[in-house]
């Protein structure tokens, strides 16, 4: 019989990207760790950044929700474990509220989260009233909060559109433009956690917003049903496996790594651009990231590259994601058109381009199992190297190549570990 959690939920979401969802979570997450409440937050969708930002704002792990890559399961499994302790659960939206299949308004209708809308009223009056009414009648059965207005440029713009607002829609307040407190931004998205200095300052800045704008009271309870947690078995007990982690390969799920350890593993990081070498280890994950920003401190790494292709050569298994993938080619070339020789390990070059060459949901069914995960990248490859099986999208539609040479798999899908466990766990073991 399951039991039933229950925690005051929001969703935050929007009319479509670029609205501010991630800063904005952000500031509620740190406005209510400030009231001494433990706040836990989750982001739709398989990214990996703003989670980042996020987790500094609520000094938590943060962990995907998405029901095509993850399952229902698994979104119902962290929302019920969240709700068990949390004082209050923000859930990021992904694009606008109902954009993608499965959308953020799929979570919120699914799991009966209240959406907080937020919109840049930076460029309207009244109009902010349509839109707001919009998003809270376009699906009749979605649990629609209320709305936060942004980017407001002054007390009586806020009044505008306050009185916009249709009756039914509660005001949740209104937060002024302040370029003090936006957040950069490059290809792939925001900036890394870590490569903003002030970043806890501009949270802290937007907080106080909140603050003055915002009730402090929590959203209404939802009641969150405690999901069967499947036993995991642990394939991978005494095996160690070395994790790439730094600025140049930091796309790693934190449930992929929980996903690693209950199968036994023992995890073992280590920095590529600080200069550490390859850890004594049975497997090796290159994740993805950004290589191409740092094609000169990882070309001058001939030592690591010499320890993977030993690794390799030994048959242990070397799982390499995107920018882990594009460091193993024999040359990277940049944005800038520079050209950098890397590890060698597969024949060719990665090129980055300017325009988007891959980005959706991918299954890819390997002799391991099937395993689920996500596409969102800017370069190509050029490699005489064919692929030994294709991924598809959830319309059946080819999508990325994945290349295997002996034990090294590796492709631009970044896997979703619990997607399945046991595959997961066989593609860092050694041929039987």
């Amino acid at each position: 019989m399951k039991t039933l959690s229950q925690c005051p939920a929001l969703l935050i979401a929007a009319p479509s990207s670029g609205q501010g969802k991630t800063l904005v979570t952000g500031a509620l997450a740190r406005h209510h760790r400030r009231l001494g409440r433990k706040v836990r937050v989750f982001k739709c969708g398989p990214d990996f950044l703003d989670p980042q930002i996020l987790t500094v704002a609520c000094g938590a792990p943060v962990y995907n929700l998405d029901l095509g890559m993850g399952g229902e399961a698994d979104v119902a499994s962290r929302l019920a474990s969240a709700a068990q302790d949390a004082d209050l659960i923000l859930v990021e939206g992904v694009m606008g509220l109902f954009d993608g299949r499965p959308s953020a308004a799929d979570i919120a209708c699914r799991f009966k989260i209240p959406v907080l809308g937020l919109i840049d009223a930076s460029a309207m009056a009244q109009t902010f009233g349509a839109m707001a009414h919009g998003l809270a009648s376009y699906r009749p059965e979605l649990p629609f909060a209320g709305v936060l207005a942004n980017r407001v440029g002054s007390a009586h713009h806020a009044e505008l559109l306050r009185n916009s607002l249709p009756p039914g829609i509660a005001w949740f307040g209104a937060l002024t433009k302040d370029d003090a407190v936006a957040l950069p931004e490059r290809h792939l998205g925001l900036w890394q956690a870590n490569e903003i200095d002030d970043l806890e300052k501009r949270l802290d800045l937007l907080a106080d917003q909140i603050a003055s704008t915002t009730s402090t009271d929590l959203p209404p309870k939802v009641e969150f049903p405690s999901a069967t947690d499947n036993d995991i078995p642990p394939l991978l007990t005494g095996r160690t496996i070395a994790i790439a982690r730094d600025a140049a390969f930091s796309f790693i799920y934190p449930a992929n790594l929980d996903t690693l350890r209950r199968l036994g593993a023992r995890l073992c990081f280590f920095s590529p651009l600080a200069g550490e070498p390859l850890p004594s280890c049975d497997a090796l994950w290159l994740p993805g990231g950004y290589p191409e920003l740092h094609g000169p401190a990882l070309a001058r790494r001939h030592d690591l590259w010499k320890q993977l292709t030993a690794h390799h050569a030994a048959g242990k298994p070397l799982l390499a994601e995107c920018g882990g993938m594009m460091s193993l080619f024999e040359t990277l070339v940049d944005q800038e058109n520079h050209c950098h020789s890397l590890a060698g390990l597969l024949p060719g070059s990665c090129v980055m381009g300017s325009r988007l060459a891959g980005l959706g949901l991918q299954q890819a069914s390997l002799q391991e199992g099937s395993l689920r995960g996500h596409t969102f990248h800017y370069s190509r490859c050029e490699t005489p190297l064919k692929p030994y099986v294709r991924a598809h999208d959830p319309d059946g539609k080819t999508g990325e190549a994945i290349y295997q040479l002996g034990r090294l798999t590796a492709s631009y899908v970044h896997f979703y570990f619990p997607s399945n466990p046991e595959a997961t766990a066989l593609l860092f073991l050694p041929l039987a």
